[in-house]
């Protein structure tokens, strides 16, 4: 289930002002992934959206085309040639030419990172933030796996449910805040691209 917004108080009703309620998930929509999400030791040392290093979520990012005929896996990590030095990734993929992102239903065959693939970033890049066109970062078939080499280390950050329809490849500045949810695993947030 999507955001639930009500008004809570309402005008036309006799209110004084009105007021919205948001009920949702904090995995909603465009959002970032805490350390705690799928690692309990980090969960249980208090690794939540209020720690993340905020100099992981803002600064220079490249946006990248990913090759439209697989998942992320080593080989297209391999492939990209992402230089030693680049921290903040956003990777476009068949989900962006899809229009996933735009859809109401969810979509099982979206494109993401394979196990292999993540473990690849992991080892041979200094990327902090991992940014992808659909819900997760990582792809169905590698769900928890590819989470489970991302959360090993606490310093990558997911963010995932980019909108990059549009967007040419090359470098950005980027800005991504989360809500400071102290003790959640996740945070809607609002992510910009600045020329």
């Amino acid at each position: 289930m999507g955001p639930v917004v009500r008004l809570k108080h309402s005008m036309a009703d006799g209110s004084e002002y009105n007021l919205s309620e948001l009920r949702m998930e904090c995995h909603t929509g465009t959002h970032v992934d805490a350390p705690g999400h799928i690692n309990q030791g980090h969960f249980a040392a208090g690794l939540d959206v209020d720690t993340l290093d905020l100099d992981h979520l803002n600064g220079p990012a490249l946006l990248v085309d990913v090759p439209r005929n697989t998942n992320i896996t080593a080989e297209a990590m391999e492939f990209l040639k992402i230089p030693k030095g680049v921290r903040r990734v956003l990777f476009r993929t068949l989900n962006t030419d899809r229009k996933l992102m735009w859809k109401k239903e969810g979509d099982l065959s979206y494109v993401g990172f394979t196990e292999d693939g993540a473990q690849w970033l992991v080892d041979n890049t200094d990327i902090k933030l991992v940014g992808v066109d659909y819900l997760s970062v990582a792809a169905f078939d590698h769900l928890i796996s590819a989470h489970v080499v991302f959360f090993k280390n606490p310093d990558i950050i997911p963010v995932e449910g980019l909108k990059l329809d549009d967007v040419p490849v090359g470098v950005y500045n980027l800005h991504c805040l989360p809500l400071r949810l102290v003790g959640a695993e996740g945070s809607p947030v609002r992510c910009i691209l600045i020329k």
